[in-house]
């Protein structure tokens, strides 16, 4: 592997074999490739981009660079993906939904990222709980229950591991090749069946436009297929949080509403929810209506709730999170209403503002060193088109202290536009086979 001659024929746009792309994976991995090698290697896809069997290629080896993990289970081994977004905490109901459905969700989920908040922190809300396991201990909590959400290993894609952490530095993030590996190669480690992709599009999401969610859903349902996982995609909308409430511990309650079978307490958050858990199980041949009832049924019998209490009690959580959530969860000690300055409907709503509110609220993090305070967010949030009078709610906060508090609620005020008109689009916008 001549990692300067690769870097200079993507340079040159000139084509490039798989093996090649391959080898230049693994030498991200076992430090073959310096670090102004993989810079360059970053700046020279980011510029002049893949082709589509590079795109496949620079996947594989990513995914092949560490452990690939493979399962004998009984049933299917589904997962999804979610490109980001606000209030968005599907996949603390996607995976115990399918497990009480006999699928088998071995979840690598992965922490906020700037304005969006992350799978790990939600779950880690939770009194006790560690994301952070052993594969012995990752492979027996699937196996048993059904679903194990974790953070991902230093033995799964640690090329992508290198190669993210040189992006950051090196202003190449932005890259639709560099994204779609990224993404992948740490799912498809996991040794998935099939896989659900829900691609967010809107005010809070990455992806602004339909055109730019649909150019990534294209290229990351056409590169996981080209490396032999059964992929679908969704774009979903995200001009408005998904779910009521944004923050770690508020979200984490929202699901287990859901899981309870109020549909009422985030109607948004469940729909979706629902129609990812009946896509996955038709993708794997059965008949949508039979999949609409098995997933009703894993709701409405408490079933789904209960895989979820016993995979939080199997990572060190309380073993009685499904009848006392509301006692386990952390709550903020400034709990107040943002009021609205003036009446008429809710117009728009800035995601990525309301995002950021929280991260300034301590529920994100600014650098990777930050702590997170699970308890603080934004609850009860209006919904676009929702009427409002002067002095009504926008939402509830939940802060550490006075100060935080007040910043947080001008963030909130300047992000929700009040006008005379305001409607929400469709939930789910496209799908992507």
């Amino acid at each position: 592997m001549d990692a300067r001659a690769i870097i200079a024929a993507i340079r040159r746009n000139e084509a490039l074999e798989p093996a090649e792309i391959c080898s230049f994976a693994r030498g991200l991995a076992n430090g073959e490739v310096s670090d102004a090698q993989a810079g360059a290697f970053a700046m020279a896809v980011c510029l002049n981009g893949l082709s589509d069997a590079g795109r496949v290629a620079l996947t594989q080896g990513m995914r092949d660079s560490g452990d690939v993990l493979a399962w004998d289970l009984p049933g299917p081994v589904l997962d999804k993906h979610s490109t980001g977004g606000v209030g968005d905490c599907v996949s603390l109901i996607l995976a115990p939904v399918l497990a009480a459905c006999d699928v088998y969700v071995p979840m690598i989920s992965g922490r906020g990222l700037g304005h969006t908040g992350g799978t790990l922190d939600k779950l880690e809300a939770i009194p006790g709980v560690n994301t952070y396991v052993s594969e012995t201990q990752f492979r027996s909590i699937a196996g048993e229950i059904g679903c194990a959400i974790v953070g991902a290993t230093g033995q799964i894609a640690p090329a992508d591991r290198r190669l993210y952490a040189i992006r950051d530095v090196t202003a190449t993030v932005e890259s639709i090749d560099l994204i779609t590996s990224s993404i992948l190669s740490k799912k498809l480690a996991a040794g998935l069946e099939s896989l659900i992709l829900d691609v967010k599009c809107g005010t809070g999401a990455f992806m602004k436009t339909p055109n730019e969610a649909r150019t990534l859903a294209r290229a990351l349902v056409d590169a996981a297929n080209g490396a032999g996982c059964k992929t679908e995609a969704m774009i979903t909308d995200m001009n408005e949080p998904l779910a009521p409430a944004l923050g770690n511990a508020v979200e984490v309650a929202i699901c287990m509403e859901v899981l309870a079978g109020n549909k009422t307490a985030a109607p948004r958050l469940y729909d979706l929810s629902f129609a990812l858990c009946v896509r996955l199980l038709v993708m794997q041949g059965e008949n949508e209506d039979k999949a609409i009832g098995r997933v009703s049924r894993a709701i409405a019998s408490g079933a789904a709730m209960e895989r979820f209490a016993r995979m939080v009690a199997a990572l060190g959580g309380p073993p009685d999170m499904a009848q006392d959530w509301h006692t386990h969860l952390p709550k903020a000690p400034v709990v107040g209403a943002v009021t609205a300055p003036e009446g008429g409907q809710i117009a728009a709503i800035d995601g990525e503002a309301l995002g950021l509110a929280v991260v300034g609220l301590g529920g994100g993090r600014r650098v990777e060193t930050d702590s997170i305070d699970p308890s603080v967010g934004l609850t009860e949030m209006v919904g676009l088109g929702d009427q409002v009078a002067r002095g009504d709610p926008l939402c509830i906060l939940h802060a550490a202290d006075e100060e935080s508090a007040e910043a947080a609620a001008q963030a909130v005020r300047a992000a929700i536009t009040i006008g005379a008109r305001g409607a929400r689009g469709p939930l789910i916008i496209e799908r992507i086979t």
